[in-house]
């Protein structure tokens, strides 16, 4: 059923009008794209289906789930190159083909060793995951509500999305590779030090935030405080409030818009907000 789905999409590369037009009604973060941006977005989502093969585990997928999944994927590509065709910019996620979906949640099972040699193995609860060189993990109940979610900054495909992005040098550092000529930076060393300098910062007054928050009972930040987890996800998880809620996000994280336009909208004009 999954493969025979996906070979179908190979064949036409194309998308249905009424298909997509329910698509952009469905996740108000996608209608309010411009007519333009939205015809750059269906070319993407259509090379993204040709090339992405979808399993379901105890879930069928069918062509209006591919779709909700692949233009909350492309979205983060869509000004990322100016110029650049649909081909060209997914190769950014070139190295994996699959893409897994469940129901809901997943539990994981983990296994490290400590310091000392002695292993501990565990369960996580997962919502997603995105794995070097390997498949995109999803759940369909938070995919499905991404429309909703927006208004929290969340959104579970961008999430991982941005992973493959980070992970594109080979490096889980919240810093993807950056172009030449970064923010007037001489090479990719020092473009990657300017980077760095706005995000970690950032970073560091996210989590004193939600410290104060835990212990002594300030204010709850609005994002995910998933984000504290590490630099990396941090890095995820303010790519889905900047795509999602720029507006907040603005108002919550005053020196990363202009920096995630200098990667994400190179060129652009930013949207207002």
């Amino acid at each position: 059923m999954v493969r025979s789905w996906w070979r179908r999409w190979q064949r036409r590369l194309t998308i249905d009008d009424e298909l997509w037009q329910s698509t952009l009604q469905s996740y108000r973060f996608l209608a309010a794209l411009s007519v333009d941006e939205q015809f750059k977005l269906r070319q993407l989502c259509a090379e993204f289906l040709a090339q992405k093969q979808f399993q379901g585990q105890h879930i069928t997928v069918t062509d209006a789930m591919a779709l909700a999944i692949a233009s909350q994927a492309c979205l983060p590509l869509l000004h990322l190159q100016p110029g650049t065709s649909a081909a060209t910019l997914l190769r950014w996620y070139d190295d994996f083909v699959g893409i897994v979906l469940h129901p809901g949640e997943v539990l994981a099972r983990r296994e490290v060793m400590d310091d000392a040699g002695v292993v501990h193995r565990y369960q996580e609860r997962l919502s997603g995951e995105s794995m070097d060189q390997g498949p995109v993990m999803l759940n369909w109940h938070d995919v499905a509500g991404s429309d909703a979610s927006a208004a929290e900054g969340y959104n579970l495909v961008i999430h991982e999305f941005a992973h493959k992005l980070d992970l594109r040098n080979g490096l889980d550092d919240g810093c993807p590779p950056l172009p030449r000529g970064f923010l007037g930076t001489a090479n990719s060393g020092q473009a990657r030090t300017a980077w760095l300098a706005v995000l970690q910062p950032a970073y560091e007054g996210f989590c004193d935030q939600l410290s104060i928050a835990q212990r002594f009972g300030g204010s709850v930040p609005w994002m995910d405080a998933y984000g504290a987890e590490s630099l990396p996800e941090f890095f995820a998880v303010t790519c889905e409030a900047y795509f999602v809620q720029r507006e907040r996000f603005a108002q919550e994280f005053p020196t990363l818009p202009a920096l995630f336009d200098a990667f994400f909208r190179p060129g652009q004009i930013p949207p207002a907000g």
